[in-house]
């Protein structure tokens, strides 16, 4: 396979997902990404490309779903995202999220089974923050799909034996 032709389409995505970004006047990164503190239910704007398969790709909102206390003191400057998108979706796994305090402009679903971590250098834009109630339901949906039901330790309950 020639490495030729590859090449020149990763090109063409950067230039292209460029546009894109730039269209929606979004800047090309936060100032010093590495150190922005994202706390869990922020609304992000993200660049997610290159991205491969049936994986959510361009420039689109997400919500932080990361602990900002745990990850801090990280090697890599990471942040656990769940994309979202304005299609319906049904379930645990695509809870709906409504416009206002959250930055977004129209209702908005969290796509929970696209969970992904992401380094900072490509969030172009923070938004605003979830609402507890729709937190909750994201929560719901991360412990559904991670098969975390009934693992969960929290304070004041005995740990997982």
């Amino acid at each position: 396979m020639d490495a030729r032709p590859a090449r020149g389409r990763y090109r063409g995505a950067r230039r292209q997902q460029g546009r894109h970004a730039g269209s929606l006047g979004l800047r090309r990164g936060l100032g010093g990404g590495a150190r922005v503190k994202l706390g869990r239910g922020a609304v992000i704007v993200v660049e997610l490309d290159p991205t491969f398969g049936h994986e959510q790709h361009g420039v689109r909102p997400c919500i932080v779903v990361s602990d900002p206390e745990v990850i801090g003191d990280q090697r890599f400057p990471l942040v656990c995202v769940v994309p979202l998108t304005g299609t319906p979706g049904e379930g645990l796994l695509y809870p709906p999220l409504a416009p206002g305090r959250s930055g977004l402009a129209r209702k908005s679903f969290a796509l929970i089974d696209h969970l992904r971590s992401i380094d900072k250098r490509r969030v172009r834009r923070v938004f605003g923050e979830l609402a507890r109630e729709e937190m909750a339901a994201i929560d719901e949906g991360l412990v559904a799909f991670l098969g975390l039901g009934g693992r969960l330790h929290s304070a004041g309950a005995p740990p997982v034996q």
